[in-house]
């Protein structure tokens, strides 16, 4: 008996894996920084009831909260994605700080972009970006609700909060690409006994 199929959708191309020494050391570098920020987190919480150290503390989750996903969905090559563009954030919103220098609203300086919009935007949009709107949507709320308590506490003007989230998200686009999975479907043909199936193959 003779089959014959046609192919309707072509397998999906999927990005080369990082290598595997990369991915080790950078998780063992973000474990570092976890145990940093936790003393610091720890001390944030008993002041949590204000809007402003509700702010810090989101800024800090968000960004831990994308590499604890890419870690638990051993997800390598996301893990790696979201480490170069969140220190490629951090790296820009520190070189614009010092480039403008713009007096913040309460009197400080280096005002202009608000970092903490820029960290928890960084781990918002790569939520998004990498996962879908599942992970993403409520991230990005509760990157908002960063950007307002920075304009709320009087640390930030509204353009700094907007340069943040922009800058964030444009360098997340850059360096991040969406997780896809491996899908192979085909049409099966066989006219000897006139017959037609679908064979659908995946890896997710």
């Amino acid at each position: 008996m003779n089959h014959y199929y046609i192919s309707t959708l072509s397998q999906r191309a999927v990005s080369r894996p990082p290598h595997p020494g990369q991915a080790r050391a950078c998780r063992r570098w973000s474990l570092v920084l976890l145990f940093l920020c936790a003393g610091w987190l720890s001390q944030a919480a008993q002041a949590a009831d204000s809007i402003e150290r509700a702010g810090d503390l989101i800024q800090v989750a968000l960004p831990l909260t994308a590499w604890g996903l890419s870690y638990a969905r051993d997800d390598d090559e996301g893990f790696l994605q979201f480490s170069k563009s969140f220190f490629s954030t951090m790296l820009a919103t520190q070189v614009l700080k010092q480039g403008v220098n713009e007096t913040r609203p309460d009197g400080g300086n280096r005002s202009f972009p608000s970092g903490h919009t820029s960290a928890s935007f960084s781990g918002a949009s790569f939520l998004q970006r990498r996962y879908g709107s599942t992970y993403g949507l409520p991230a990005y709320i509760a990157a908002t609700f960063v950007g307002w308590s920075r304009i709320e506490s009087n640390r930030h003007y509204p353009h700094d909060v907007l340069a943040g989230a922009v800058l964030a998200i444009g360098i997340n686009h850059y360096f991040v690409t969406r997780q896809e999975s491996d899908l192979l479907v085909g049409l099966a043909l066989d006219p000897a006994n006139r017959a037609i199936g679908l064979n659908i193959a995946g890896r997710w």
